[in-house]
């Protein structure tokens, strides 16, 4: 990688907040050794069965992460915006990929670092091997929850929770209301809440009726985010 290019690469990693505070000289070791990919929707960004070696950091787009069943149906585990960081097992032990990531809105842009880049800057800076540690588990405390909401939950309560999570980390709020983009089809929406596509249409048409939410092919509007249930 160009100088040039390195030094632009360090800028854009210092934005994400797992390098927040790293040094200057230790981020452009990494940008030097990065690799810049870009992709089109629906494009493979690695698939289950794949050498877990790097770390993925999102510069642009969105990535939807996953698995599938023993009867081949999709489960959504993640649905990942910019400044998001993926691939992390590769630090937990993990040898091959078991789940896949797929780009799920047009150019997607992603920066990929290896594994063992990032171990080197990680003995050397005890702080960013602490945010690494405390990123794999809350991940992993996302998953369990929800395993428990897939368990203890009925479909209408978890689609609504997929609303209120969605609200929270990418809504929008013009007074009452928040608007969320998404780049999500209704499959991704089921594929997401363990749910049908069709319970899903069911739910947020309910939801319609009721004036508790508007929605079209991109955004969903929530009217009152307090009164959503």
């Amino acid at each position: 990688m160009q100088k040039s290019q390195s030094k632009d690469t360090a800028e854009l990693l210092q934005l994400f907040p797992l390098f927040e505070g790293v040094e200057a000289n230790e981020l452009e070791y990494l940008a030097a050794r990065a690799e810049f990919t870009k992709f089109k929707k629906h494009d493979t960004i690695y698939q289950s069965g794949e050498r877990s070696d790097c770390l993925l950091f999102l510069i642009k787009g969105v990535v939807k992460i996953g698995r599938y069943s023993s009867d081949g149906r999709e489960i959504i585990k993640h649905v990942l915006h910019p400044m998001s960081m993926f691939g992390e097992l590769c630090l937990a032990g993990e040898l091959k990929r078991k789940d896949f990531a797929v780009a799920i809105k047009k150019d997607t842009q992603i920066l990929k670092i290896q594994m063992i880049q990032l171990q080197h800057v990680m003995r050397r800076d005890p702080k960013l091997s602490m945010r690494v540690l405390n990123f794999i588990g809350n991940r992993l405390q996302n998953v369990e929850q929800r395993l428990e909401s897939l368990i203890f939950k009925d479909a209408r309560e978890r689609i609504i929770e997929f609303l209120k999570e969605s609200a929270r980390k990418q809504g929008k709020r013009v007074g009452y209301e928040t608007l969320i983009k998404h780049a999500l089809t209704q499959q991704d929406i089921a594929n997401i809440t363990g749910t049908s596509r069709q319970t899903v249409t069911s739910v947020m048409n309910d939801l319609r009726k009721a004036n508790l939410i508007y929605f079209n092919r991109r955004t969903i509007l929530i009217r009152d985010l307090g009164r959503l249930s």
